[in-house]
């Protein structure tokens, strides 16, 4: 019973969806911006105004150490927010317990939900009501990303035409997601890079059926010109694989931001989507 109940369900999760092919230029604009966030204050201003961006507000929040910057361009406003770069962000990475947001009524990464929180407090005065709002982030700043997007959709006004994220770590759990999934994310992601994959699943969580779930589209960059889409269980079966293996320099390098600007690049020029290898079986089941 329990088998066919499996079986059922995933087939249902694998029926073939259309996907609309990813705007790539699009995402590399967004992956620069993502970039921005490492550099320093003046480095930045004048990146973004080769960028066609003007920089409207930059800051570095106190506790966390969060850093990100407010920009406007073609009429958008952008928030992007820098991934980790210092001890006080790992600390933030760290603190993986789920807390309940009572604002929100969902639970979340505690460490991601004060640091959206805290970015959420510091830009709101600074945005401009009716303005378009897009967010970007790699890593941490991914993350704090897709927060503070459910911040901003259940306390303002504000129309969020998009959010992109790159190497960004999970944050919510099954509710959570289902809750927010109108937010129109984009979570790009490199094969070998590990930091999408984490949370990893806890035997606690697998329990109480409660677990660390990715949301929104992911695309994930295969290099050769070649990418996959995903989304649903798919997406989070893939982001369950943590190889045992420890980690070496390709893992650390598929993180760069650097990477993804590079691989977004090679696919502007030819890109081929193939279906993602699964390599999984179930139940004499193979989800590919």
């Amino acid at each position: 019973m329990l088998r066919k109940l499996l079986t059922t369900t995933l087939l249902c999760c694998f029926l073939p969806v259309v996907q609309a092919a990813p705007d790539f230029a699009q995402l590399r604009n967004q992956a620069q911006l993502s970039g921005d966030t490492y550099l320093t204050d003046s480095e930045r201003e004048a990146q973004l105004l080769q960028q066609g961006q003007t920089l409207i507000h930059q800051a570095t929040l106190a506790d966390s150490q969060v850093s990100y910057f407010l920009s406007q361009g073609n009429g958008v406003q952008t928030i992007a927010i820098r991934g980790t770069a210092n001890l006080a962000n790992v600390m933030v990475d760290l603190d993986i317990e789920f807390q309940p947001d009572e604002r929100l009524g969902i639970t979340l990464h505690n460490g991601f939900k004060s640091g959206a929180e805290a970015v959420f407090n510091d830009v709101k005065p600074w945005l401009v009501a009716g303005m378009p709002v897009q967010i970007t982030g790699h890593s941490l700043g991914g993350a704090i990303a897709v927060v503070l997007a459910m911040y901003l959709k259940h306390d303002t006004a504000m129309q969020i035409t998009q959010v992109i994220t790159f190497g960004q770590p999970k944050v919510t759990n099954i509710t959570g997601a289902e809750i927010y999934a109108s937010i129109p994310l984009t979570r790009v992601v490199t094969q070998k890079d590990l930091v999408p994959l984490v949370p990893p699943l806890s035997p606690l969580q697998i329990k109480d059926l409660d677990v660390y779930w990715h949301m929104g589209e992911e695309i994930i960059l295969l290099g050769g010109q070649q990418y996959s889409q995903t989304r649903g269980l798919k997406s989070m079966l893939r982001a369950t694989k943590l190889s045992t293996a420890l980690p070496d320099e390709s893992n650390l390098q598929a993180h760069q931001i650097a990477t993804y600007q590079t691989l977004i690049g090679e696919l502007l020029q030819s890109a081929e989507e193939v279906p993602y290898q699964m390599e999984i079986n179930l139940f004499g089941l193979s989800i590919n």
